[in-house]
């Protein structure tokens, strides 16, 4: 794993078995230090698809158990998830995961 300096970018796939329908993109958070940005995409595909770019080199086991989590939690289909991460810790993390797949609900 190269934990040289910028921004590191990871990407992780679930199966999702509630398929989110056609919806507008959703944005939510800010990234600033210890903060970050999700935006939620429609994606053509039965799965869901998270790409991360975050400034904490390193934590890739950590954003894996944080997104499996929200995966159990919301088992989201057809989703293309984007983060822009400033050092937020996994509870913010979790947060803006579920403000935004708050607003996928019906």
């Amino acid at each position: 794993m190269d934990t040289g300096p910028g921004l590191e970018s990871l990407t992780f796939e679930f199966s999702g078995g509630r398929p989110a329908g056609a919806f507008a993109p959703v944005l939510v958070g800010v990234v600033g230090s210890g903060n970050l940005e999700v935006l939620l995409e429609p994606l053509p595909a039965p799965v869901c698809r998270v790409e991360v770019q975050t400034s904490a080199r390193g934590f890739g086991a950590i954003w894996a158990a944080v997104l499996h989590d929200f995966q159990q939690r919301h088992g989201l289909a057809g989703v293309a998830v984007t983060i822009h991460d400033m050092g937020a810790t996994p509870a913010v993390v979790s947060l803006r995961l579920a403000q935004a797949a708050a607003e996928l609900a019906p």
